[in-house]
């Protein structure tokens, strides 16, 4: 089974900072991204919306990018990371450790904690 390679909030900023082309995805709902929410661009992508957007996955992601999910604590981006790699064969994906919240007091206080 593939897994998703954890990112610490640190080095995920570290990589941003670099200019790296990363896909930044968010899979919280939408009132959680509007109570705390990076300042860099995200795909949003929530999870309970998922019949939404299934069909038009590979036009939102590109596979041969790196991809890194983000949730509030990292469990359900896990689970993302998971299946995008699992059932769709993306091979680059990283899950953001501790999610918005690590971000939120690892790097960014300005980022509100829920």
């Amino acid at each position: 089974m593939s897994t998703p390679t954890p990112i610490r909030a640190q080095e995920l900023q570290q990589r941003l900072e670099a200019g790296e082309n990363l896909q930044l995805v968010d899979v919280r709902e939408p009132m959680e991204l509007e109570l705390a929410k990076l300042q860099q661009p995200v795909i949003h992508l929530p999870l309970s919306s998922s019949e939404q957007w299934i069909g038009s996955l590979h036009e939102h992601l590109d596979p041969e990018r790196d991809v890194v999910v983000l949730c509030h604590a990292g469990v359900r981006s896990w689970q993302f990371g998971c299946w995008l790699m699992e059932a769709q064969g993306f091979p680059k994906v990283w899950n953001l450790q501790g999610g918005i919240d690590a971000w939120s007091v690892e790097v960014d206080s300005s980022v509100p904690r829920y």
